[in-house]
């Protein structure tokens, strides 16, 4: 495994390795603080590429809590023992000026319409345009063949696919599933500031969407969600932003299951002080 912290160094390693074997590069971008739900973006990589990348950095631009930016969970040497065992071939930890040379403020510009005004685009101003920046720098410096992505950022999938069909670019997005611990909880980095109660109380979350999913069928849509909602308000520990059933195309709110329509719930909320994100995709 091959670890580089400069634009230069790893630009010209991936340029070297493309023109010996003229092979295909997966990419999988992180922030860190990495599990099994990471690891599962390598493998799923080592299958369809021949070289896979994986970054870690922990972008200022996307946190519009400081807070938040200041506890996110740093891990590298933990990281890198986890990479080498999953087999990646390269690591790209840069530093902030190498990500933005120039500065944070440069945005992309990229109107994402109604996707960049509602769910977490509206609790988080800012979170997608940070999102989008710091990807769109990262593909420019890897350009991999295929972006690895997880659907537990159900609406960033959506905001990184609008990326690549605006600047046209020629890469394959590839969204894998959620992975979740045994009880349900998806999988997250921000797991591990839970404290031991809240990790208990984490875990309604999930339940909440499954027990929407397993009903939606022969059963009022709002009422259902009105009623896990109550029940998550019956927690000290949880603070709900939003509990949602959605197309899953649009992010357009529906409000009753309907058959031919792609239906994704979603769900934010603070536990603790540790906000969460999950969903579950019904059709």
């Amino acid at each position: 495994m091959r670890i580089f912290q400069t634009v230069a160094e790893i630009q010209k390693y991936l340029l070297e390795i493309n023109e010996l074997r003229h092979t295909s590069v997966g990419f999988v971008p992180t922030m860190g603080a990495l599990h099994d739900g990471h690891l599962s973006l390598i493998a799923a990589s080592k299958t369809k590429t021949a070289i896979t990348v994986c970054s870690i950095f922990v972008n200022p631009t996307q946190f519009n809590d400081k807070q938040d930016f200041d506890k996110y969970p740093i891990q590298i040497d933990r990281d890198l023992e986890l990479l080498l065992s999953a087999g990646c071939d390269v690591v790209f930890v840069p530093n902030v000026e190498e990500i933005y040379p120039n500065g944070t403020l440069e945005k992309t510009g990229i109107d994402l319409g109604f996707i960049g005004k509602t769910l977490d685009a509206a609790h988080r101003p800012g979170h997608f345009e940070g999102v989008l920046q710091v990807v769109k720098r990262l593909l420019d410096i890897v350009q991999p063949d295929i972006l690895f992505i997880g659907q537990k950022d159900y609406q960033q999938c959506m905001v990184l696919t609008k990326l690549v069909e605006h600047y046209q670019l020629p890469v394959q997005i590839e969204i894998c599933p959620t992975l979740r611990e045994q009880d349900g909880l998806a999988m997250s980095s921000r797991n591990a500031r839970l404290n031991a109660e809240e990790r208990i109380a984490a875990v309604q979350l999930s339940k909440a969407l499954f027990t929407i999913k397993e009903h939606i069928h022969h059963a009022d849509l709002l009422a259902l969600i009105k009623e896990q909602l109550e029940t998550l308000h019956q927690n000290r520990l949880i603070s709900v932003e939003y509990i949602v059933a959605v197309n899953g195309k649009t992010l357009q709110t529906i409000d009753s299951y309907q058959e031919n329509t792609p239906i994704t719930l979603l769900i934010a909320a603070k536990v603790g002080d540790v906000r969460l994100i999950d969903n579950v995709i019904v059709s």
